[in-house]
């Protein structure tokens, strides 16, 4: 391991050892510093962001821009803040942590004996709604978790997210898309951030005007399981309490080839991230490129 990754391991590893100690008005002032320094000192991430948020909110001023990013970074820094003390939270503070409209179409979906799968946006803060699925609801999920470097830290995010009651697999190795096939088959829930395309195989959307890559894991597994195919989004609104809505199922076309089906379903689920995104910029955690334009060219991959 270099000293660069063992650095990165040590400083997450003090995140989660020391912040969920905190009382959470100090843990919330410590975040919202952190986010400002860094929004101060304009690195990459924060130009990225900035980058992104342009094509969110075309026309936007740079004085807008400036303070969407801002913002923008006090909500990523609030993620990581409760994500680090959300295993030191009680059951009835995460009960609380969460209020999802529409839930109806993920209960329905599950009580029919349906496979269910929610693809969600970087949007707040998805851990928080996946321990709120396994607390508030009593239902056990899968999902799928980037591997990142150094392998310790990806040890810890699979340990974290287990601690919660999630069912985490590797991004790599081929395995999983075979297994949440079968998870859904029996019925049961998977959970995928899918705004983002990871592999070689993404589909490609319109998405706020201009092309993008999403995966298409979503929409395959959903014609291949016949599961019901939800995007959801989730947002703050100020309160300690995150919100979220649930869309209307995005449905396999009756006709097509597989690979028509699943552009038509990506795209549905582009559209449906975007009205999340577009109502609440600040809260869309994209420090990345995403956009073809913005990628290598002879890639074609960030």
């Amino acid at each position: 391991m270099s000293a660069q990754d063992r650095l990165t391991d040590a400083l997450y590893g003090l995140g989660w050892s020391t912040v969920k100690k905190l009382p959470e008005p100090v843990a919330v002032r410590l975040g919202r510093t952190i986010a400002d320094l860094a929004w101060k000192q304009r690195g990459k991430g924060v130009q990225r962001l900035e980058s992104n948020y342009a094509r969110v909110v075309p026309g936007a001023s740079p004085e807008r821009l400036a303070a969407l990013s801002r913002a923008g970074m006090r909500s990523y820094l609030r993620y990581w803040m409760e994500s680090f003390r959300l295993p030191a939270w009680s059951k009835e503070r995460i009960k609380g942590g969460v209020e999802v409209k529409d839930l109806h179409h993920v209960t329905e979906g599950l009580d029919a004996g349906k496979g269910v799968i929610v693809a969600l946006p970087h949007l707040a803060n998805w851990d928080l709604a996946g321990a709120w699925v396994t607390t508030k609801l009593g239902i056990p999920f899968t999902t799928v978790a980037e591997r990142l470097k150094p392998e310790t830290l990806y040890d810890r995010f699979v340990a974290y997210r287990e601690g919660l009651g999630m069912e985490v697999l590797p991004h790599s190795g081929g395995t999983a898309f075979g297994t949440l096939a079968r998870r859904l088959r029996d019925g049961g829930l998977v959970c995928l951030v899918a705004d983002r395309d990871l592999s070689a195989s993404g589909v490609e959307v319109d998405f706020f005007g201009d092309t993008a890559r999403m995966p298409a894991g979503p929409a395959l597994l959903a014609q291949q399981t016949g599961a019901l195919l939800l995007p959801v989004t989730l947002w703050y609104d100020g309160s300690p309490v995150m919100r979220g809505r649930v869309h209307p199922p995005v449905e396999v076309p009756e006709s097509g080839t597989r690979a028509e089906k699943t552009s038509v379903m990506t795209q549905a689920l582009a559209d449906a991230f975007a009205t999340g995104i577009a109502d609440h910029p600040e809260d869309w955690h994209m420090l990345q490129r995403l956009w073809l334009a913005d990628l290598d060219p002879e890639k074609g991959r960030p």
